[in-house]
């Protein structure tokens, strides 16, 4: 897995390549947690992501969960892949996929 965070301002976009799975996602919430201060929207961009597994989808869960008190957030770029997950998972329901 490859991210790439770019930050303009208060807006923090985070590109995921590769797998966000078990053995890949604590790097990213270790990576994000620090970039989401003073952060007031939030756009992940899923262009190169291949797959995403619970794990991964929690990261999204707690990533909107602080981006609700504070911000947005957003998803773009998806896959079909990755939106059939999104899909199964109910995600598309909560999220704001663009």
């Amino acid at each position: 897995m490859n991210v790439i965070m770019n930050r303009s301002g208060t807006e923090l976009t985070v590109a995921v390549e590769g797998r966000l799975d078990a053995n890949t996602s604590p790097e990213l919430e270790q990576k994000l947690d620090p970039a989401l201060e003073g952060v007031e929207k939030l756009v992940f961009d899923f262009e190169k992501l291949r797959y995403i597994s619970s794990s991964g989808l929690r990261i999204l869960l707690t990533s909107m969960q602080r981006m609700g008190r504070c911000g947005s957030m957003t998803v773009i770029n998806v896959s079909s892949v990755i939106m059939d997950i999104l899909e199964v998972t109910g995600f598309t329901d909560e999220l704001d996929i663009k």
